[in-house]
């Protein structure tokens, strides 16, 4: 990276770094095993937020979950009704905790209220990072061309500087994790890895 980012001003918004996702056992992890292995994703992910976090930077997990049976969901289409009809991320179950690479430490800050795709629609992710003058966005986890993707998007659009993470992030197939990156992803970030960020922040 060219710029350098100032701790004081940075956030790493890690999303979705649940045992649904991560762990052997999650509803969602056998598709997705081949891209996290592609990019090392968990490795990388954690290795990032403890530097990053050494160095001062407000780290902010977005996770999401549902009541039993999703009621919050109320669609017969798309990916949202097809986590209500797996039952996926149920609030107070194991599938709903973060990997156990990914716990959030004293300090670091859990974003509530994600029951869709976008990191900020329906959460305080926004009221958050104003509350900080935070002016530039880190974004890693999942899946990148569904959560990522829209919270990227968003962030551009609310003005903040988005960087979006090559190695931090998966999708359900390399394929399609690499098409957003190689398409989509520029239009509205700067395209980075988790090695040029940790040198940026100073």
């Amino acid at each position: 990276l060219s710029a350098q980012l100032d701790p004081a001003e940075t956030a790493l918004i890690l999303i979705e770094y649940q045992n649904e996702f991560l762990s052997e056992g999650g509803k969602l992890h056998d598709p997705l095993k081949p891209c996290l292995e592609y990019t090392n994703m968990i490795e990388n992910s954690a290795k990032l937020t403890k530097a990053l976090r050494e160095k001062g930077v407000c780290i902010m997990h977005v996770p999401i979950m549902f009541m039993e049976g999703a009621p919050e969901i109320h669609t017969n289409f798309g990916i949202l009704n097809g986590v209500k009809e797996g039952g996926a991320f149920q609030d107070g179950t194991w599938a709903s905790e973060f990997h156990p690479s990914m716990t959030p430490l004293p300090g670091d800050i859990i974003v509530k209220g994600k029951s869709g795709l976008c990191g900020f629609y329906s959460t305080n992710l926004d009221f958050l990072l104003r509350q900080r003058r935070i002016k530039n966005v880190i974004i890693g986890g999942l899946l990148t061309n569904c959560c990522v993707e829209s919270t990227m998007r968003s962030a551009y659009e609310a003005g903040y500087c988005v960087y979006t993470l090559t190695d931090c992030s998966a999708a359900m197939s390399v394929d399609a994790h690499e098409s957003m990156f190689q398409h989509n992803a520029s239009m509205f970030s700067t395209v980075t890895n988790s090695e040029e960020v940790e040198k940026a922040v100073e």
